[in-house]
């Protein structure tokens, strides 16, 4: 499944302060994006604004033409999987029915068979049975994410899908973000690490202070201007064997 999603003029305001001002961007079917920024910049409002979970003073996100914030609930659960950057789990359920609820839409022997190949795919097959309450964060955060990955959805949103977990495991949860877009579907990403979002993301939307700052590929948005303008760094990204590398620090 594919999907492309256009936000337009997205425009956000708690008590009197504007979160968002005026944000546009578009993900592609068949791309990832990842939206970076300094924190209290917007880049979570902007995801639950995008995907009508967040009230908005103006503007409107539209995937594949539809304004998604008009869906029926179960319509936009079948157009856009979501992954929150809270990790709140509120019963100690197994891993493989935590997975399983990303695909609700199908029977349940079906959906255990779904969320299963997805746990697999994130190398937790092992932990299908354990409840996650018993799991260590990481683990936990593995688990999640394979729930996003089981709703199939043609719009995949992670907001920091690293997050928690270490170094092998974030690229292999980006890894298998990435193969979701190569089958089509549209991935958005948000994430701290400099390095690993110029690595993983085929653009990356750079926010500061609720408005866009650039929207362009990893080398045009980390330029040694928006780094030092946004991020308040000196340095530049550098290509290595291991792909492009953050080399920077605090500018005095």
């Amino acid at each position: 499944m594919s999907a492309r999603l256009t936000v337009a003029g997205l425009r956000v305001v708690e008590r009197g302060r504007t979160i968002l001002d005026s944000v546009s961007l578009t993900a592609d079917a068949g791309e990832v994006l990842g939206v970076i920024g300094p924190n209290g910049a917007g880049k979570t409002t902007l995801l639950r604004a995008a995907l009508g979970l967040r009230r908005v003073a103006a503007g409107q996100a539209r995937i594949d033409g539809r304004p998604l914030a008009e869906l029926a609930p179960a319509a936009r659960a079948r157009a856009a999987g979501y992954l929150p950057q809270e990790r709140r789990v509120a019963w100690n359920m197994p891993a493989i029915e935590i997975a399983a609820l990303g695909c609700a839409d199908l029977a349940a022997a079906e959906a255990r068979a779904v969320a299963r190949g997805c746990l697999a795919e994130l190398e937790v097959a092992g932990l299908a049975e354990r409840g996650v309450l018993d799991m260590s964060g990481g683990e936990r955060a593995r688990v999640l994410l394979a729930r996003l990955l089981a709703t199939r959805a043609g719009l995949l949103i992670a907001d920091e899908p690293s997050a928690g977990l270490d170094p092998d495991a974030q690229f292999l949860a980006l890894e298998r973000l990435r193969q979701r877009a190569l089958a089509g579907a549209a991935v958005i990403v948000t994430l701290h690490d400099l390095t690993l979002a110029a690595r993983a993301c085929d653009r990356l939307a750079v926010l500061c202070e609720g408005r866009m700052r650039a929207c362009a590929p990893p080398a045009e948005a980390l330029s040694e201007e928006i780094l030092a303008e946004v991020f308040g760094l000196e340095g530049s990204l550098v290509d290595t064997r291991a792909g492009p590398t953050l080399a920077a620090r605090r500018r005095a």
